[in-house]
This record gives C-alpha cells, sequence and structure tokens, in this order.
C-alpha cells in the first residue's frame, strides 16, 4: 500500500446547489445517525469514472463545513491492462491537485475470481470492501465514501427483481453499511455530470461499463431508458423510493424475527435447536427466522437462497423424522421428532458427505475393545465419540457413598469374560434394573427421546454376549449391585484426554 501526504486545501468557495442536496443527505445520515462527525478521516472511493470524481469534488466543497479530513483512496483491480493503470495515475494527480493524502493498492482481480471461484464482479466487489476495511482497521480512515448513485440504486432494484429476490433484495443498496456511507444515494447520474462540467472536470470512462453482455449493463443502458421513455418517466425515482420503504419494512420484520428466535430457539456449545411449530406462522417472519439461525450457525461463508429456506420450513411443517438438509455455509439442519435441530457440519464431515450419493447419510460410528479383568484400573479410549471409558475395581459396599453420583457400578462377581465394551447394534436387548424382561435397546432409546443421530455409536458394554451397562440408562437388573456384593466395578465416562 502507497501513500502520499499533501496539505489541505481549503476552500472558500460558493457552494453549488447539489452541494448543498448532498450536504442535507449528509446530515439526515441513516438509522438515525450523520454519515461524519466533526474530525473523522473520511476516505473517498476514487475510480476515475464520473460519478466518484463528482463525490470528490462535491465533499472538497463540503469539508470546511463538516469539520471533516478528506483523503483519495483507490483500488486498481488489473483487469483492463494499460487503461487500469491509467485511471490509477489520472486519480493520483486529482487527489495531488486537491492536496489531499492518496491511499492506493492493486488486486489481481482475474486471479482471485479464479482462486475463490466466483465471478469477476462479484471478486471485484469483495476486493474493494476487503480494501476499505484493512484502512479502517488500520485507522487510516474513520468512514468510506462511495459514488453509489440513485441510478445504482434503481439498477439494482430491478436486478434484484429479476432474480427472485425477496423484501431484503428489493431494499437494495444501503446508504450505509458498517463504515462505508453513500452520500449520492439520492443522487442522479446526469446531475453529477452536468456538474463536473461546469467545473471543467474530467473523468474517465470504463468501457467494460458499455458490455451489455452483463445484466447490469442491459439494464442500464436498455431496460432502464425503455422503461423511462414508454412507461414512466420517474422510473429511477420510483425504483429509489420503493428500495426505502423495502428496507425499513425489512429491518422491522428482521427485528421481529430476531426477538423471537431469541424466544423459541434454544442454542447449546454445537447446535440451535428449535420446536417445528414455531416455524409454521407468517412466512415473512419464518423465512428470517430460519436465514438468523443459520447466519448464527454457519462456521463459514454461503449464501442461503430462498429454495434451501422454503425447504427447511417444508421440514418444519411436514419432514419426517430423521430427514436432514445440507445448507450453504457448512450447516446441516435435521428433523428429530417435533424439533429441528442445526448443527455446523465439521470439515471431514463435509468432504465425506460429498463423496456419498445421499448427503443426508454418513459414516456409522462403530467400536470395539475388550475389557481386561486383571487390572485394577483401565481406561479405554474411544475417538470416534471424543471420550474415555474408565473402569475401576473398587470395594463394596464401603465405596458405595463415594460413587453414588459419579458413574455406574456394577456387580464384579456377575461379570464373565469376554466384557466388550462397544456401539450398540440393532437387534440388541437389554434389561436395565426395575424392569421385569429384557426389551429392544431401539425402543429403549426411543422412549428416552433419543434420537437416530444422537446414538449413533452409543456405547454399550456387553457381559458374555448379554448386555449389562448402556449409556443413561440405570445397570443391567442381573449385574446390579446387591447386598451380596462385595467387590464392584465402576465405569466412569469422560471427555477424551486427546481432544
Amino acid at each position: 500500500m502507497k501513500k502520499r501526504d499533501r496539505p489541505i486545501s481549503k476552500n472558500g468557495a460558493k457552494r453549488s446547489k447539489l452541494a448543498l442536496a448532498v450536504l442535507a443527505a449528509i446530515q439526515r445520515g441513516a438509522y438515525h445517525q450523520p454519515f461524519f462527525r466533526a474530525g473523522d478521516r473520511v476516505g473517498v472511493a476514487v475510480s476515475g469514472g464520473a460519478d466518484s470524481v463528482a463525490l470528490l469534488r462535491l465533499l472538497v466543497e463540503l469539508q470546511s463545513k463538516l469539520g471533516i479530513v478528506l483523503c483519495v483512496i483507490h483500488l486498481n483491480h488489473q483487469l483492463r491492462g494499460r487503461a487500469a493503470d491509467g485511471d490509477e495515475r489520472f486519480v493520483a494527480k486529482l487527489a495531488e491537485r486537491h492536496g489531499l493524502e492518496f491511499f492506493v493498492e492493486s488486486v489481481n482481480v482475474a486471479a482471485k475470481a479464479k482462486r475463490e471461484r466466483s465471478n469477476v464482479e462479484d471478486a471485484a466487489r469483495r476486493a474493494r470492501y476487503e480494501f476499505f476495511a484493512a484502512l479502517v482497521k488500520q485507522r487510516k480512515v474513520a468512514r468510506v465514501a462511495t459514488a453509489h448513485t440513485a441510478d445504482d440504486q434503481a439498477e439494482t432494484v430491478l436486478a434484484h427483481m429479476l432474480r427472485g429476490a425477496g423484501l431484503a433484495g428489493i431494499g437494495g443498496i444501503h446508504p450505509a453499511s458498517g463504515e462505508v456511507v453513500r452520500p449520492l444515494l439520492g443522487i442522479r447520474r446526469p446531475a453529477l455530470r452536468v456538474y463536473l462540467k461546469e467545473k471543467k472536470q474530467t473523468w474517465r470512462e470504463d468501457a467494460s461499463n458499455r458490455d451489455t453482455t452483463r445484466l447490469r449493463a442491459r439494464i442500464r443502458k436498455k431496460l432502464i431508458p425503455l422503461l423511462e421513455k414508454q412507461f414512466q418517466p420517474s422510473t429511477v425515482e420510483h425504483l429509489a423510493a420503493l428500495a426505502d420503504f423495502a428496507r425499513e419494512d425489512d429491518i422491522f420484520l428482521e427485528a421481529a424475527a430476531q426477538a423471537r428466535c431469541g424466544v423459541a430457539a434454544k442454542r447449546t456449545e454445537t447446535s440451535t435447536v428449535i420446536p417445528a411449530r414455531e416455524l409454521l406462522g407468517p412466512s415473512s417472519i419464518c423465512r428470517r427466522m430460519v436465514r438468523c439461525i443459520v447466519k448464527d450457525m454457519k462456521p463459514r461463508a454461503g449464501e442461503l437462497g430462498a429454495e434451501r429456506v422454503e425447504a427447511v420450513l417444508a421440514l418444519a411443517e411436514s419432514g419426517e423424522n430423521g430427514k436432514s438438509l445440507e445448507l450453504p455455509g457448512g450447516v446441516k439442519v435435521r428433523r428429530e421428532r417435533d424439533e429441528l435441530v442445526f448443527c455446523a457440519a465439521s470439515a471431514s464431515s463435509t468432504r465425506t458427505l460429498s463423496r456419498t450419493k445421499d448427503a443426508s447419510e454418513s459414516q456409522p460410528r462403530e467400536f470395539e475393545h475388550t475389557i481386561d479383568f486383571a487390572k485394577e484400573k483401565l481406561v479405554i479410549s474411544v475417538p470416534c465419540l471424543a471420550c474415555d471409558f474408565r473402569f475401576t475395581k473398587i470395594d463394596w459396599p464401603e465405596k458405595s457413598e463415594e460413587t453414588s453420583s459419579n458413574g455406574s457400578v456394577l456387580n464384579h462377581d456377575a461379570l464373565c469374560k469376554p466384557l466388550v465394551l462397544r456401539n450398540w447394534r440393532p437387534g440388541d436387548m437389554f434389561q436395565p434394573l426395575g424392569h421385569r424382561k429384557p426389551h429392544k435397546l431401539k425402543r429403549l432409546l426411543n422412549e428416552k427421546r433419543i434420537s437416530r443421530w444422537e446414538r449413533d455409536g452409543w456405547p454399550v458394554l456387553t457381559s458374555a454376549g448379554v448386555i449389562a451397562w448402556v449409556r443413561g440408562f440405570p445397570v443391567g437388573a442381573a449385574f446390579a449391585a446387591t447386598a451380596d456384593t462385595t467387590s464392584g466395578v465402576q465405569l466412569e465416562e469422560c471427555a477424551s484426554s486427546s481432544h
């Protein structure tokens, strides 16, 4: 990043009518906050095009009134060869002419797009905002002003509508996003060009803006002129107003959805659980609730499209127990009886799932360890469960009080070889203490409302092939300590020391 220090010029010239309109927009600000405060260092993003050059000239006019310190920032996208380098030189000279500090950075956007598997326009936008964020983080600037206009807003709204966007998309470009502000969002492009001509200020033309193979360029060059000529002369103004109304409604609905999530959804260390019935209300709220939960859970970037949101709502309305969906951003949602469970899928799980035909199925957790009776203490580590199982031979009943709330105790004399710790299997039968006869373990797990996802790898201990212990249940009736027991085996489960 290169930097050039220049003294700040003083401008006592009479302010133009357009400058006064921009001043009013800055003072009005957004979301009850002005765009700038006196003393702010404001970076003006200047590409060299007419809009950004006009923004710089207007802010130069207003800086004494606003009490701000201006500097110029420029990102060379390396997309247009000599033309891009010419833009950089033009902006550098413009900053120098007005005695403003200049920050410039160069990014190979084409390579960035290929690396990120995105289109060039998206990669360029991300590169710009990453540059802005870096300047703010380094305290080079407090705010960054960009030159988005009312025409940009109209184009954005139309583009989003054509793609089937909802209320948030129709809200278009926000007047402020974090430290980035857009003072020209209510100003038309033609007015900016008239202003520049009055100032005898030149600008650079980007030939790519005329490339009608791009959607935005077709909207700008063909659709909006058609609408203005044959349908409504004030098309741009009306679309900009529509965006304002949509953002206001969206903010209200978003707040309502977040409030409802705060009451209905329960967050744990690894998941967010919400009753399915909470996602069966007004779709305008429920869609936002899904987006809110996924945004909070996702471990990486990923855009949740409308189709996937509707799939989650369908899962809440009539999904089968155990059914799951993979969502963008590394999030999985599954139906567990009357609830939806959202959790972040691990990177390894994601890779495994992507290689299978059915992405809702993962490899089962299977293990089997033989317990050595000869040892007084033994620790069995089960990596796939990320936990250890400790077996300790103890006197009984002398130590019964010490074990009453710590693990389970089996009658040592009732245990027979082979003693095996393994995962549960279909067909397993178990008779817990207090039950008159053995039951299918699957039924017992269902009665405890342990989902098929949670029971994957559920540990059991067998004695000569008979189940003596199951996680979460009393010990087996035939293996419980009695009045005649003199020696017990204490079984404790804890987090693995290797994790």
